[in-house]
């Protein structure tokens, strides 16, 4: 069996320094540039990429993970192994092959089929591509992509590390598709899906690969399916890789998460070595180490999810107690560190004090490293540890990080700050008050960020306009939008946020407690990057944020304008976070700000209110026995911000792939008066769950799926509705696409609204 390099990294970005993937994907797709083109950007990119953490100190072999994508690690897997839905028709070529606009085609649909399904990666701001597979699905080899990637890589010199999803994690994300009877389960497929992933070990081998890591993360979280028969599952998969006669060496990466009582079966598999996350999950006890004897165990001791400097000196005990157990040990990150930014040195403008208690991909990478000289030569080491050391204890001294007066606020609160006059009292005067229709229309709150806008916010940020020519275009813009919403007859309108380059950092921007990046992107899904804020000290709002933008759009209009914030939840969950509190105590913070904007917003006679919250279920906890307390703060976080409105101030929410039911009893504790929430790629699955659970207040179950260019028609979304009618009643119901509209183009927008307003009315009539 070959070594395990003593340091590695379980994945890198892969957007590039620059965006240079997204940048170059988006141009394929415009068909600016050809296939070929694109190929030259990806190859650029991973050499580039190999080669930074090579000068990093990765230079082991198989040091270097080979985990680029075009657009989705599980889309990749799907890709290789065939798990290409019927609806699709024929994507293969004549010799069976998945090619490049196959690809996309699966993650963005066309103008007759639906894309898959979208949903959140684990508990991060990614999401994936969720897999359909049934009884019909024929498995086979449909592209050799990261044969093709190691071999490129190998001929430039450098030994890469080949990632592929893990199979038992692939179909555990997976659905049933439409096709497959009741009850079906993906995981039923796993023989026939072995056999492909036992041909591309294959194929990896011949190409001189040393080692393959198959991530399985899906074995850190609790599973809708019986533990025994993920255990075996488990059992079966690396029995029958880790027998295929030629393959290489085989790492099976866990991260997210402690693997728990999965353990003990990779331990009993003849896999060659087990990464294991130690920055969530503990050390295992010394009788479970000892199950791990002939295997190279990989600590994730660098957390790849969030930016903190590691705590070295904490790191090397946890190391120093997993070498007593007489095992071969190497050191990596907890996950991959696509989650972070590549390099904070190059975020200049930050305070060097700040700069200085953080690490990003490449930091992590050298944090590794370091780590790593413990098992060589601990002395040389020892500085590096002591300066992590001295910068967390400044942090914690530093001014801003604890303010008395938040402190002060935050223990006068009392039970009646977190909630609001009973719901039907509060529905009685909206209903008066607002006067709305049957099915009533509106849209989630961004519209279309054109190359105007942003061409203007970056003049405005480099002082080529000043504050009231900046401000002059936006009104434009906002009038343009709220003239295109009184054309198509839009019920409840938004004055289109033209002025926020991000839902969270433009709060972000204006709270006191934040910092922010300038090329600190992040990969969320496909080629759509964001720019996670710092919050690193204690939260306060000195001034009104949204107030002045909303009150100009209301005097536009007499039909309701919505205010728009961003939730405290949703706050946290896309920035990175402080980690030297408890997440409950920073988010009341953030929704006691937002408990001013409310307000003000009132003050300013704006009669609806929208707090976003599309990250509710993203922290959500892997494990089952951890959600309650979870849910429990970050309801009573929205419910703090919320609770001194009004009850003529109708409250909305939204959600987007959010896994509905699996967190209904939280949004209904939420206490919004309208929850809006993706539903147009699942077909309005969300309505069973709505009709289970007799969800009483409104919603709307979205009819138009924003994160694809097509465009549906009047009769799709009147299907949707029918839908929706039949399992919640009309009165509830509202009319509004999945979520915010700024990704997308204003013609097909237009036409999109257009058709979802056209066919609200159509339902309305029918129904009466």
């Amino acid at each position: 069996m070959p070594v395990f390099p003593d340091a590695s990294i379980l994945g890198y970005p892969r957007i590039g320094r620059r965006r240079e993937l997204k940048k170059a994907v988006e141009s394929f797709w415009a068909g600016r540039i050809d296939a070929a083109a694109l190929d030259t950007v990806a190859k650029d990119l991973q050499l580039a990429t190999a080669k930074r953490l090579q000068g990093l100190g990765l230079t082991g072999s198989a040091a270097v993970p080979g985990t680029f994508s075009y657009y989705d690690q599980v889309l990749d897997a799907a890709a290789h192994i065939g798990a290409v839905p019927a609806r699709f028709g024929a994507l293969l070529d004549r010799e069976g092959r998945l090619d490049i606009n196959g690809y996309f085609t699966m993650a963005r649909g066309t103008a007759a089929q639906q894309p898959l399904e979208m949903t959140k990666w684990f508990d991060t701001n990614y999401h994936y591509l969720v897999p359909e597979i049934g009884p019909e699905t024929v498995f086979s080899l449909t592209s050799t992509r990261i044969v093709e990637e190691f071999a490129f890589a190998l001929a430039n010199g450098i030994h890469t590390r080949p990632y592929l999803v893990g199979p038992v994690t692939f179909l555990l994300l997976s659905k049933a598709s439409d096709d497959a009877p009741e009850g079906f389960s993906p995981l039923s497929r796993l023989a026939d899906v072995l056999s492909v992933y036992a041909e591309l070990l294959e194929r990896l081998a011949a190409a001189g690969a040393d080692w393959i890591q198959l991530d399985e993360p899906a074995l850190v979280a609790d599973q809708n399916v019986p533990v025994a028969e993920v255990q075996a599952a488990v059992a079966r998969a690396y029995e029958v890789l880790s027998a295929v006669a030629a393959r290489p060496a085989i790492l099976v990466s866990t991260p997210y998460g402690a693997v728990d009582e999965l353990l003990p079966t990779l331990a009993e598999s003849n896999i060659d070595a087990l990464h294991v996350d130690l920055f969530k999950g503990a050390v295992p006890a010394p009788d479970q180490l000892a199950l791990l004897a002939g295997k190279t165990l990989v600590a994730g001791l660098v957390d790849g999810h969030n930016i903190w400097r590691n705590d070295l000196q904490s790191s090397a005990a946890k190391l120093a107690d997993l070498r007593k157990s007489g095992l071969t040990v190497a050191v990596s990150t907890s996950t991959s560190t696509q989650h972070v930014p590549h390099d904070v040195q190059e975020e200049t403008q930050l305070r060097a004090e700040l700069r200085s208690w953080l690490a990003f991909a490449d930091q992590k990478a050298a944090e590794v490293v370091t780590l790593s000289g413990l098992l060589t030569d601990p002395a040389s080491v020892q500085p590096a540890i002591d300066a992590a050391s001295a910068v967390i204890a400044s942090r914690a001294a530093a001014v801003g990080v604890h303010r008395a007066e938040v402190q002060a606020r935050l223990a006068a609160l009392t039970a009646a700050d977190f909630s609001r006059d009973a719901y039907a009292a509060r529905a009685a005067v909206q209903e008066t008050e607002l006067a709305l229709p049957a099915l009533p229309t509106t849209t989630i709150g961004s519209f279309p960020q054109t190359s105007e806008i942003r061409s203007a916010r970056a003049r405005a940020n480099k002082g080529e306009l000043t504050q009231q020519q900046y401000e002059s275009l936006m009104k434009d813009e906002i009038r343009r939008v709220v003239d295109l919403q009184e054309e198509l007859g839009f019920d409840v309108l938004v004055h289109g946020e033209p002025e926020r380059n991000d839902m969270v950092q433009y709060f972000a921007e204006n709270l006191e407690g934040f910092d922010v990046t300038v090329h600190g992107w992040v990969q969320s899904y496909g080629s759509r990057c964001t720019r996670p804020s710092i919050l690193w000290g204690d939260v306060t709002r000195s001034r009104p944020i949204t107030v002045e933008w909303a009150r100009y759009a209301q005097s536009l209009t007499a039909k309701p304008m919505k205010g728009m914030l961003t939730g405290p939840v949703t706050i946290l969950a896309w920035s990175f976070v402080r980690d030297d509190q408890p997440l409950g105590e920073t988010a009341n913070q953030v929704a006691l700000a937002l408990r001013d904007e409310i307000a003000d917003l009132e003050a300013a006679g704006i009669r609806i209110i929208q707090v976003d919250e599309p990250a509710l279920r993203e922290l959500l906890p892997l494990r089952k026995a951890d959600q309650a307390s979870y849910l429990d703060w970050s309801v009573q976080s929205f419910r703090l911000a919320t609770g001194g409105a009004a009850n003529g101030t109708q409250v909305h929410t939204h959600l987007c792939y959010s896994e509905f039911g699996a967190i209904i009893d939280a949004i209904d504790g939420l206490d919004a008066d309208v929850t809006s929430i993706e539903a147009a790629r699942s077909r309005m699955e969300v309505v069973h769950d709505l009709e289970d659970h007799s969800f009483a207040r409104g919603v709307g179950p979205g009819v138009y799926d924003i994160h694809s260019p097509r465009v549906p028609g009047q009769a799709e979304v009147v299907e949707l509705l029918e839908t929706a009618v039949r399992h919640v009643p009309a009165r509830q119901l509202w009319v509004n696409p999945d979520c915010g509209l700024k990704t997308r183009g204003y013609a097909e927008t237009e036409e999109s609204l257009r058709n979802l307003v056209e066919a609200a009315r159509e339902v309305r009539t029918r129904i009466g």
